[in-house]
């Protein structure tokens, strides 16, 4: 599997190599931050399509390096459950999952072997990236492999999944902070647009957007991991109420098996409709911080981009959202709906940086 991983890796490696940018390095990180949001998008396709146990085990599958190799064990797995979670095709959707988890993981050591191999030859280079935020970024790498390990091995425990979807968007805003810093390195930052005195207040807003995505994040994943995407099929009522029969305390009880309580009962209807119910209802305060923050910011030419971006991810976060409910959760819209998340936590990086740095273009960290 590491070969192959390799391999894989040598393709964007390679197109960096080649590239004629200005900073190799830069393309390089932007060249993770894209891949990263890829993962994350196809991590949501595998898991709608539940395909996280099409390979039952980890890292390999039955443990092989690919489908073709465990081609009879699948085959065998198949037959006795043909609508299961292991089939050929949902086989291949894990390991491709996989693969190119581990090729974002040999860009993120590739980051960090360049800032310590330049800093210890003492060149210049280090004055723009020194090797400590690159090392952070492969320990953080290492520490959501181990939650897409146990993903598997704890098989799809709800908390586990809602984690490992949280490190991934984690790993995603510090790989674009990192490409922000890049960035900046390059040509520095100038405040334009608006009077200094507003860049506070906006910078403090975007933190507390960061926060408020966050917490939606983690709801959204808790939904999905808990299959609870269809506990209600009308908007703005659920069930014909307006606040429908809801069980909170088996609903958002964290540490239990999938669709079990943690008392090892089936998981009520009623603790599939709350979990839904929260986090449809927050979503509302979501677009109002959201929203407020992105128009503040839109008056400073610096962040007037970034802004628009955000008003328009939140008009297709708020469609797609709908149109999930109302269309039966159709696979296509539902990974929409995901990769509009990721864009979010991708574009709030950009705005808390840019924010930060406005006020102070001569900084590179």
């Amino acid at each position: 599997m590491a070969v192959t991983a390799l391999l894989i890796a040598l393709l964007p490696l390679s197109m960096v190599w080649i590239s004629k940018d200005v900073s190799k390095y830069r393309k390089l990180v932007w060249v993770g931050v894209f891949l990263t949001f890829d993962l994350i998008v196809f991590g949501a396709f595998t898991r709608l399509t539940d395909s996280g146990l099409g390979c039952p085990d980890w890292p390999g599958c039955y443990g092989l390096a690919n489908p073709f190799l465990a081609h009879e064990e699948i085959k065998a797995a198949e037959t006795l459950m043909p609508t299961g979670p292991v089939t050929m095709v949902k086989a291949w959707i894990e390991m491709i999952h996989r693969y190119l988890a581990m090729t974002i993981g040999i860009l993120i050591v590739a980051m960090a072997g360049v800032s310590w191999w330049q800093w210890r030859k003492r060149n210049p280079f280090r004055r723009i990236v020194s090797p400590g935020y690159p090392t952070l970024l492969v320990f953080f790498v290492c520490l959501q492999g181990a939650f897409g390990a146990w993903t598997v091995t704890m098989k799809l425990q709800p908390i586990i999944v809602t984690g490992h979807l949280l490190l991934g968007m984690g790993l995603l805003a510090m790989l674009a902070w990192f490409g922000g810093r890049q960035d900046q390195a390059l040509q520095p930052l100038r405040q334009s647009g608006a009077p200094i005195n507003v860049l506070p207040h906006i910078r403090w807003m975007a933190f507390l957007s960061g926060l408020v995505l966050v917490t939606q994040l983690a709801l959204g994943a808790w939904v999905s991991t808990n299959y609870a995407t269809l506990a209600c099929t009308e908007f703005p009522l659920c069930g014909g109420k307006l606040v429908p029969d809801m069980d909170f305390e088996h609903g958002f009880h964290l540490w239990r098996e999938l669709g079990k309580t943690a008392a090892g009962h089936y998981l009520p209807f009623s603790a599939l409709t709350a979990i839904h119910w929260v986090h449809r209802n927050f979503a509302f305060v979501v677009i109002l911080v959201l929203g407020y923050t992105a128009y503040r910011a839109w008056r400073v030419t610096g962040l007037r981009t970034v802004s628009t971006w955000i008003f328009a991810l939140l008009a297709l976060q708020f469609a797609s959202g709908l149109a999930t409910i109302y269309l039966n959760f159709p696979l296509a819209i539902a990974v929409v709906h995901n990769a509009g998340a990721a864009g979010l936590v991708l574009l709030l990086t950009m705005l808390n940086y840019r924010a930060k740095f406005l006020a102070a273009p001569t900084r590179t960290y």
